[in-house]
Formats: C-alpha cells, sequence, structure tokens
C-alpha cells in the first residue's frame, strides 16, 4: 500500500498540490549564487550553499534579510538598516533573475511522479512562496507543467497561512477531503492542517535545520516514489 493509499483508501485524490523549492527541486545552487553576489555587491563575506539551505522556504525577502542579518553577526532580522535591506533585496533579484535554473534540479522521482498523477487524472498544482515571475521561469527551464500554478505574490498572504491552499482548492473546485499536499517544510504542514488537507513530507528538503518529524505531517517519504 502506498502513502497515498493509506490516505485515500476508497479513490485517489482529485487534486495534488505541490511545494517547490526543496520538494520538487534542488534550487539552491542557483539561489546561493545570487546571495554571494548580492553579498559580493555589498562588500560583504560569501554565505556558500549550506548556510542558504538553512535559511530557504518562506520567500525571497525572508531569504535576503537572512543572509544580510548573518552577515552583520545577529539573527535580528529587523535590525538591518533599511537602505541596505532594499539594495541587497534590489540587487538579488537581478542576480537572481540571471541563474534561476542555471543549476537546479528536479529530485529523482518527479517525472515518473508526475506521469501517474496525470494517468490517473489527478488535477496537478504549485504552491509555493517563490515569487511568480521566478517560478514560471523555473519551470519553463525544467520543462514540468501543472493545472495550476499559485506563487509567492498571488495572494497577499503565503504559507504559513492557508489562502494559497484554499485559492488553489476554489480554482480546481476541490474539497479539502479530495487534496493532498505535497511539501518539505513546516510551513507546508501548518498550512494544509489549517484547513484539513492531508500532508505528506519529504525528508530531504529545506525545513531550516530541522526534521520535518517533528512538524507531524500525516507521512514523511525519503523518496516521492514512494507515493505510487
Amino acid at each position: 500500500m502506498t502513502v497515498l493509499d493509506s490516505l485515500f483508501p476508497n479513490s485517489s485524490p482529485k487534486l495534488v498540490m505541490f511545494d517547490l523549492d526543496g520538494t520538487l527541486v534542488d534550487s539552491v545552487p542557483d539561489l546561493a549564487t545570487a546571495i554571494d553576489q548580492m553579498l559580493h555587491h555589498l562588500d560583504r563575506p560569501a554565505a556558500g550553499e549550506d548556510k542558504v539551505r538553512v535559511w530557504v522556504g518562506n520567500g525571497a525577502a525572508t531569504l535576503v534579510k537572512r543572509a544580510l542579518a548573518d552577515s552583520m553577526g545577529t539573527q535580528d532580522l529587523e535590525s538591518i538598516p533599511a537602505d541596505i535591506y532594499e539594495e541587497g533585496f534590489r540587487h538579488f533579484m537581478i542576480q537572481y533573475h540571471k541563474v534561476n535554473g542555471d543549476k537546479s534540479t528536479l529530485y529523482p522521482g518527479v517525472i515518473e511522479v508526475m506521469k501517474k498523477l496525470a494517468a490517473d487524472e489527478c488535477i496537478l498544482a504549485i504552491v509555493t512562496n517563490k515569487p511568480g515571475r521566478f517560478t514560471d521561469q523555473l519551470l519553463c527551464k525544467l520543462g514540468i507543467h501543472f493545472n495550476y500554478v499559485i506563487s509567492g505574490d498571488t495572494l497577499e498572504n503565503k504559507k504559513p497561512a492557508p489562502d494559497q491552499l484554499i485559492y488553489c482548492m476554489q480554482q480546481a473546485n476541490c474539497t479539502a477531503a479530495e487534496t493532498v499536499m505535497i511539501g518539505d517544510s513546516i510551513s507546508d504542514v501548518t498550512a494544509a492542517k489549517a484547513i484539513n488537507v492531508p500532508v505528506v513530507c519529504v525528508s530531504y528538503g529545506y525545513n531550516h535545520g530541522e526534521s520535518i518529524h517533528d512538524a507531524s505531517p500525516d507521512a514523511v517519504i525519503d523518496s516521492l516514489i514512494e507515493l505510487l
């Protein structure tokens, strides 16, 4: 019995919502390149991939703030001077647009899972905190397509708020009982649980250095193939 069989014993889910970064795609190499270029522009030391892996998951603005705070020797994101943040964010966006998708790779099993779910007539969606222009650019470069794409700037609020999930379900005309969220972080779990949507998390993703088991999703898998 697969994970989806255990969550949906009578039929397949109608709507499968996927997080993007850390769930379907390892995008840290490109994000780290843009972050380090931004820090270099501000005459600050490079951060490197290991740190960026811990910082990602809450959108571009928070990623930039975490990198700047770290370069200042603090964890207080509110202590960053506004002019430094604004220049850092501006430069990061320019650099990330240049490199987005260059080194990002799909995790094992993504294509197989998407093909099987599509064959089962599931509606496939992306629900991510990544800004829309970067989401579309990355999906295009990777050559993967979804019925719905809900990005970090589609609505006013993003994960861990449930707004994006609710909006996606409304667009697909699906109920919580017909839907499953596949993610990698506590933000995915919090958003899904707020509206009683079953949530499955991958163990390899970006969860700020914490074990995703601690967030108590309905299931944790080591590979997307376990969904089949």
